[in-house]
């Protein structure tokens, strides 16, 4: 586990999202917003460190997807685990995805397997993303309670399938691969995944493009990590539109969610630079939590209600992988 971290560590410093200071980014157009989030919060959210989870075992939650009773399903990166953690703090692991035969040492980037993205329907099946570098185990899980993982549908050996998004209206199912630099769609039922944008703001610059991504009524948007981009596209017949940038300078940024119905506030984790930040419909962004509030490279993050739920995955603090818990203010 200290190797895989070792690894990690060196090809995010390498990408710079360890860098707090925020840069201008190369995709920036004229007429978008930058964000600037270098700067303390101007109203800290109360917060607490509500979990803590085992780093020696792999458990390193990369993303959450939220039970109507407060019941939280995370990833654990490196542990190849899918587990549920109750609104009291018990963790309780409801899968492990199938080790490769060589290790996951072939892993693009990152040398070792690990699960990613996941969604909950509304029955409690959950569907996971799983990247392994083997073409035999590496794609889309579904998770039925009680039951084993089912791999539902194939995704390419040499990307990383990374964040997962369905589309309830289309009944498919949105991926983005952090290494090709694509997004993809899969149907519910599983079947033949097929590449729906490989536009350039999706790309890479050397380690992780295309990373967190949401359904909204009218578009899709999505991360891109090594570009520090918010991106939205719009959805034309089901088919994308051009890329608009919503804001740039985010270093670092993983996943992200939606306060309230509309676009005009998200919440992003900033893994390198330990930050939580909200980002407004003009793209600005102000800084809702950093690591002095417990962050340990956030990685993702879910709403319910005016409480935020934050993971933390301690890829090269090496510290505390969490789940804080932060209160939004009254509107």
């Amino acid at each position: 586990m200290r190797k895989r971290m070792m690894t990690l560590a060196v090809a995010l410093a390498a990408a710079g999202v360890s860098v707090v200071t925020v840069a201008p980014s190369s995709v920036a157009q004229a007429g978008t917003a930058r964000a600037s989030v270098v700067g303390p919060s101007t109203a800290p959210l109360p917060s607490r460190i509500a979990v803590h989870f085992d780093l020696a075992t792999g458990q390193m939650p990369e993303n959450i997807a939220m039970g109507p009773d407060g019941t939280a399903y995370v990833t654990f990166a490196a542990a190849r685990q899918v587990a549920a953690v109750t609104p009291s703090g018990a963790t309780r692991i409801l899968a492990t995805l199938p080790a490769p035969a060589d290790g996951g040492v072939n892993t693009p980037v990152l040398g070792f397997a690990l699960t990613t993205g996941i969604v909950r329907m509304a029955d409690g099946t959950l569907y996971v993303l799983y990247a392994s570098g083997d073409a035999a185990t590496t794609g889309l899980y579904r998770l039925r309670p009680g039951r084993v993982p089912q791999r539902v549908a194939a995704l390419p050996a040499a990307g990383l399938p990374n964040g997962l998004a369905f589309d309830a209206v289309a009944s498919r199912f949105y991926v983005t691969d952090s290494v090709l630099g694509t997004i993809s769609t899969v149907p519910l039922r599983g079947g033949r995944a097929e590449v729906w944008s490989s536009a350039s703001e999706l790309a890479s610059t050397g380690f992780l493009g295309a990373n967190g991504i949401k359904v909204r009524p009218d578009a899709i948007w999505a991360t891109n990590l090594d570009q520090g981009t918010l991106l939205r596209i719009p959805l034309r017949h089901s088919r994308p539109g051009p890329v608009r940038v919503v804001a740039t300078g985010l270093v670092g940024i993983d996943d992200f969610a939606f306060v309230g119905a509309g676009d005009h506030q998200v919440v992003a984790a900033l893994n390198g630079p330990n930050t939580l930040v909200s980002i407004d419909a003009a793209g600005r962004s102000r800084t809702l939590m950093s690591g002095a509030d417990g962050l340990q490279n956030p990685t993702s993050v879910a709403v319910r209600g005016r409480t935020l739920y934050v993971l933390s995955a301690a890829y090269t603090t090496g510290a505390d992988p969490n789940l804080a818990l932060a209160t939004l203010p009254r509107r």
